[in-house]
């Protein structure tokens, strides 16, 4: 295990998240992965409310993992979201999807996102990619200090 924290994958299409899974794994990444199919269920997962109603929100994942065009809430909106609450506004956050709009670009960005990828349609590319983002995030980047 890289570190004790998990990852937040947020994915409804079951063949990216296969993939990134089996990329992570490659990776020697042990760490807990999550994944939750939409945008209303990233938001219950993160603020312990919902189906999550009860868990440890001092517990946040290293890194979330974030796909734009998610069923029920996408993931701008997700991304506003997390940003507007005190426990998870800190949270890096890796928007990972196909769209190449530059609106969705820039709202990213302007909404703090820490990176914006567009994932490769090649299998080889995308596992690399996912492997790379696994380790900067989990073994290099140093996290903001916890507030509790």
């Amino acid at each position: 295990m890289v570190s004790g924290r998990s990852i937040l994958l947020v994915e409804d299409n079951p063949d990216d998240e296969a993939l990134a899974i089996r990329a992570l794994q490659r990776s020697r990444i042990t760490n807990e992965i999550v994944v939750v199919h939409d945008g209303v269920e990233a938001l219950d997962y993160l603020l312990g409310q919902g189906t999550y109603a009860g868990r440890d929100t001092s517990v946040q994942p290293a890194v979330i993992l974030l796909d734009l065009k998610l069923p029920r809430m996408d993931g701008i909106e997700v991304l506003r979201q997390l940003r507007s609450h005190e426990t998870t506004r800190l949270l890096p956050v890796v928007v990972l999807t196909t769209s190449e709009e530059e609106q969705d670009v820039l709202n990213s960005y302007s909404l703090g996102c820490n990176s914006y990828i567009r994932k490769p349609v090649d299998f080889i590319q995308f596992s690399q990619a996912v492997q790379q983002l696994g380790m900067y995030w989990l073994l290099l980047n140093e996290p903001p200090p916890s507030r509790g």
